[in-house]
């Protein structure tokens, strides 16, 4: 029997969307599909590769006022952000920009008979299982780089944002890719974890919870499977003494309430030295008091719903327990709060790490803060996690949030400024974030094998 995945849009708890997922023959034939455009794909020249994923891309772009209130309905970002084409562009057009350079041979010294070269060689297909809360520019980090490379592409899109794909597909179709190079695939659970453990694919990228980062390592275990993982995160940020409080409130807050929380690099606790704290404090909740949260499609709308019921239930479970163990809540029930998938964002005070809100990932758009009296001690709180994805340190003193930056155990330092990948670094992280690396030079190679070459004359 046929399942059928189903979008259950947070705007009004109806069925948006609904596709019958693949079957398991169905499922192999997209692979097959994939594995036969790429050998013919891998053979054009790299302009010529490039050309047509960024004709792709802007096929995508002219797309986009469909796209905004369609991200709205399936995910409950506001229409007044007008969608992610900025940022998927942006980080397109950036690996295309740096392709030559990244995928070139390298020659290590040679001399008389002998002839030594390393090349890049891409993977026969990559397989991208992308996320709901920034589906296009998440999926873009894999798709680009891996079709630029050479290697065909099966993406396989979070239920909730299950259109996302669909439209990808659809526009590098149209701007000419080979038919069965970039597939958009709707798999159920356990067909994607056969299609893994079978080895169908070269390179497997997921963006996810770790629970399900696990699964996919042990699906793939055995069979080789190259893996890049990003999985949660519980970022911190730091505000020292000589920082612009109001510049750390504004830009920590919109960190940690942007998208309703719902970021991989979301700001979720928030360090402020004691002396700058009460200050802090109250501009932070100035800042979520200004919040509009409501209907998605609403130009005046800042703050939409969660993507699902149960993601606002599992918040708001961290926050009463918080509140039952001492925390103070600074910021009062919106009207607009149903309970459900809106939900009020908050701030709060007198929180410890003995609490789950400052310990587990909550994606949602509730933040704890607490005074430390010394850079010692924010660095021992911000390490004192399971996670390392971001860090945010602010300061005025580029030494000072360097040196910081190098005591910290996660992928990526900020200094004033958060929530942000820069196409131009590397995209990893630590502990239980996960593995690999996206973007940048290193985004390229994950995705392609080192081949080496050692001649000699006769």
């Amino acid at each position: 029997m046929t399942q059928t995945l189903k979008c259950i849009s947070p705007v009004n708890g109806e069925v948006y969307a609904e596709r019958p997922a693949a079957s398991a023959a169905q499922a192999a034939a997209t692979v097959d599909r994939a594995r036969s455009a790429q050998s013919d794909w891998s053979k054009r020249s790299l302009d010529e590769r490039i050309r047509f994923v960024l004709a792709g891309v802007e096929r995508v772009g002219a797309a986009n006022e469909e796209i905004v209130p369609e991200l709205a309905w399936q995910m409950g970002r506001p229409v007044r952000y007008g969608g992610e084409f900025n940022g998927f562009k942006e980080r397109a057009e950036y690996m295309a920009s740096i392709a030559h350079e990244a995928l070139a041979d390298v020659f290590p010294d040679s001399g008389g008979e002998f002839r030594r070269r390393i090349a890049r060689e891409p993977f026969e297909t990559v397989f991208v299982i992308a996320p709901w809360n920034y589906p296009y520019m998440t999926a873009i980090n894999t798709v680009a780089p891996a079709l630029i490379a050479g290697s065909s592409v099966v993406l396989k899109h979070a239920t909730q944002t299950m259109l996302v794909g669909e439209r990808m597909e659809t526009a590098f179709r149209e701007a000419g890719l080979p038919e069965g190079l970039f597939q958009n695939a709707f798999l159920d659970h356990s067909t994607a974890l056969d299609l893994i453990s079978s080895g169908s694919f070269g390179f497997v990228n997921f963006t996810g919870s770790v629970e399900t980062g696990r699964v996919i390592e042990r699906a793939a275990a055995g069979t080789f499977t190259s893996l890049g993982l990003e999985l949660g995160g519980k970022d911190p940020g730091y505000v020292a003494e000589d920082a612009d409080v109001g510049a750390a409130a504004e830009g920590l807050m919109d960190g940690a309430t942007f998208n309703s929380g719902q970021c991989c690099c979301g700001i979720e606790r928030i360090y402020v030295h004691a002396s700058r704290f009460d200050d802090f404090v109250g501009r932070a909740v100035e800042f979520a008091r200004s919040l509009k949260l409501g209907d998605p499609l609403n130009e005046a709308t800042s703050l939409g719903p969660m993507a699902q019921k149960r993601f606002a239930t599992e918040v708001r479970s961290q926050l009463g327990e918080a509140l039952d163990a001492g925390a103070i809540a600074h910021v009062e029930m919106f009207d607009e709060d149903d309970g459900e998938a809106y939900l009020s964002p908050q701030v709060l005070t007198s929180v410890d790490h003995g609490m789950r809100l400052m310990q587990e990932e909550n994606f949602g758009p509730v933040v704890g803060i607490m005074p430390v009296d010394s850079d010692e001690e924010a660095v021992s709180r911000m390490n004192d996690s399971r996670f390392g994805l971001t860090a945010s340190i602010w300061t005025s003193d580029f030494e000072r949030a360097e040196n910081l930056g190098s005591r910290l155990d996660t992928g990526t330092v900020f200094m004033n400024r958060c929530d942000y990948l820069d196409p131009s670094l590397c995209w990893t992280g630590r502990k239980d974030t996960g593995r690999g690396a996206a973007l940048s030079r290193f985004g390229y190679h994950s995705l392609t094998r080192p081949k080496s070459y050692h001649l000699k004359l006769s």
